[in-house]
């Protein structure tokens, strides 16, 4: 079977699926402007193409999101073009649609079937925008206005796709009723084998002190340090986590650029604003026991979250973070946000402990009290670890699954895009 890829970051959600589909015998290409050169990786031939054009100065700020989207659509057409005439004709197609590049593709290969990951369809209301009181829209009372022409890339690609994939239910419910008999729940799936417990890990602080599981660690990441991943209300609570846990270290993860959500003010990032909030109810002996790691390679990341004795997760009803997943199958003991998703993966009193996502008081007097309960960490974390074999399996769960998702969508009957 002939296989497209489609990822403005590739790999991406395709790491695993991608490499797997070529070493079972597919012909595997993959398409996208990070790569200059053409190139093999995991026995796929990733080839780039570049994204012409640039978004009209003065546009309408509603319409600026969709022009990118067509710019990287017809830019992707283009190699798309360039592919067909090496004769190269795909019998799936697999893209990650939120940036546009698929949008022409069925006019290129119009029996080609397209599976797309759905990752989000965007809603005004208290379940995206209007969730965090703190940074409310500009405009609230336009905000379904601004949210439609927004998902105006999903309902275009609604009219080709064969079929679909989400991560989790929440995710795939945002979702019109439309799409939902076409889209397939399966997580990405993490590694259960890699991410284990290991009880010798230790932990080299930017200060140059190491910890171990012998050390009382709190830890929290965020792909970026921002609202939307809860950044500042585990900020807020630190000054009372510091106090009430005198050998405790912090460690943060997470980079200082905007992933979702509105961008700081000019000059400064979400970091360093939460930072000063806090900075000042804190003693600088306190202080020195927070430690922030920015971004690190993966074993870092892994030895990181084998140290905790606690570990903090925070989001807005939205994607689910890898990261949770992660922690869950190496046995850490987790306080999480009672929120959609994190209610898939974590169980109340169960597989973690859920705190309501602005109850400062309740986060900080259930972190201490995981920290005082060494044998409930490790019953959350037994459960946390089976839980994450059986649901979140890369290898015996997810990536079968991946797979099996592929071969119905290469046997269906292809979707034509609707001739004008």
């Amino acid at each position: 079977m002939k296989i497209l890829l489609i990822h403005q970051n590739f790999p991406a959600q395709f790491k695993h699926l991608g490499p797997a589909l070529a070493e079972r015998g597919d012909q595997v290409v993959a398409l996208t402007p990070k790569v200059k050169e053409p190139t093999k990786w995991k026995g796929i031939t990733v080839l780039p193409y570049m994204v012409k054009g640039s978004t009209t100065p003065g546009i309408h700020p509603w319409l600026a999101d969709f022009e990118t989207k067509v710019l990287r659509g017809t830019s992707c057409y283009e190699a798309a073009l360039a592919l067909k005439q090496r004769n190269f004709e795909p019998d799936v197609i697999l893209a990650h649609h939120g940036w546009g590049e698929s949008l022409f593709l069925k006019d290129v290969w119009p029996d080609a079937r397209l599976g797309l990951y759905c990752e989000l369809y965007h809603r005004s209301g208290k379940s995206e925008t209007g969730f965090d009181p703190e940074f409310p829209s500009p405009s609230p009372e336009r905000d379904a206005l601004r949210l439609r022409l927004k998902n105006i890339n999903n309902r275009l690609h609604q009219e080709v796709m064969d079929a679909g994939i989400s991560p989790t239910h929440f995710q795939a419910a945002t979702f019109p009723d439309s799409y939902q008999s076409r889209i397939t729940v399966s997580h990405d799936g993490v590694d259960t084998d890699l991410l284990v417990a290991n009880p010798e890990a230790s932990l080299a602080l930017p200060n140059g002190k190491k910890v171990t599981k012998r050390d009382e660690v709190i830890t929290f990441i965020n792909r970026n340090l921002e609202p939307y991943r809860g950044y500042h209300r585990f900020m807020r609570a630190l000054p009372e986590l510091l106090r009430r846990r005198p050998t405790a270290e912090v460690v943060l993860l997470g980079g200082e650029e905007t992933s979702y959500g509105a961008k700081p003010p000019e000059g400064t990032t979400w970091k360093q604003i939460f930072i000063d909030e806090v900075r000042g109810q804190i003693p600088d002996a306190d202080w020195a026991r927070v430690h922030f790691l920015g971004r690190v390679p993966y074993n870092t990341f892994l030895s990181m979250i084998q140290v905790s004795t606690v570990h903090v997760y925070l989001t807005y009803p939205f994607v689910l973070s890898w990261s949770l997943i992660e922690a869950m199958s190496v046995k850490s003991a987790i306080v999480a946000s009672d929120t959609a998703p994190v209610r898939e993966a974590i169980v109340d009193g169960q597989t973690g402990v859920l705190v309501d996502f602005f109850d400062q008081k309740k986060l900080i007097d259930a972190t201490c009290t995981l920290l005082d309960a060494p044998e409930r960490r490790n019953f959350l974390g037994a459960n946390a670890r089976r839980f994450a074999r059986e649901r979140y399996d890369l290898k015996r769960v997810c990536l079968p699954r991946q797979l099996k998702w592929v071969d119905d969508l290469a046997a269906a009957y292809p979707v034509r895009k609707p001739q004008d």
